[in-house]
């Protein structure tokens, strides 16, 4: 991945996450919330890449300089999108709609990772076999997990909030 395409993912996160944050009428600390979340999943995320790499599951050919790894830390910290929408989840079908969500997102997950590799092979590749499908899966459930569970700390439990109106609406 080059640094230009960094910046290109960054910006397009940073619309998305804004995008769903006015769709979902997040107030401001359920956006902290996301972000934090977002925030934690950065260094889990890191861990695992290395981890996997060092087992010989896949390679990726990432920069390992500091300005290089703060530029992707950034793109994930604007994942936080994805942490509104697991908690409007949350919130509107509970616990068991966050178990479904992750199941799709494990078993999804391998398939949208390997077409990106396939389409743009200069980012990286996954050995063969069936390991390191399942590390894709086992990391996707943990940075869900790590991702949902630090945005509950920081702006509690879906349940508990309510929803907010649309900013264009009076009370």
């Amino acid at each position: 991945m080059t640094e230009l395409q960094l910046y290109v993912f960054d910006c397009l996160y940073l619309v998305l996450t804004t995008a769903v944050a006015v769709l979902t009428r997040a107030p401001s600390r359920r956006i902290v919330g996301a972000l934090a979340g977002a925030t934690a999943c950065g260094p889990a995320g890191l861990g695992i890449v290395v981890f996997a790499e060092s087992a010989g599951w896949w390679h990726f050919a990432i920069t390992w300089k500091p300005y290089f790894l703060a530029l992707m830390w950034i793109g994930v910290i604007l994942w936080a999108s994805v942490f509104l929408l697991t908690w409007r989840i949350a919130r509107r079908f509970g616990d068991r709609g966050l178990a479904v969500l992750l199941v799709a997102i494990a078993v999804l997950g391998p398939f949208r990772d390997s077409w990106f590799l396939r389409r743009f092979p200069e980012w990286g590749y996954y050995a063969p076999g069936i390991a390191p499908m399942l590390a894709i899966s086992g990391a996707y459930v943990l940075l869900g997990i790590i991702g949902h569970g630090t945005m509950r700390l920081v702006a509690g439990p879906a349940a508990a909030d309510a929803l907010a109106r649309w900013p264009w609406k009076r009370a």
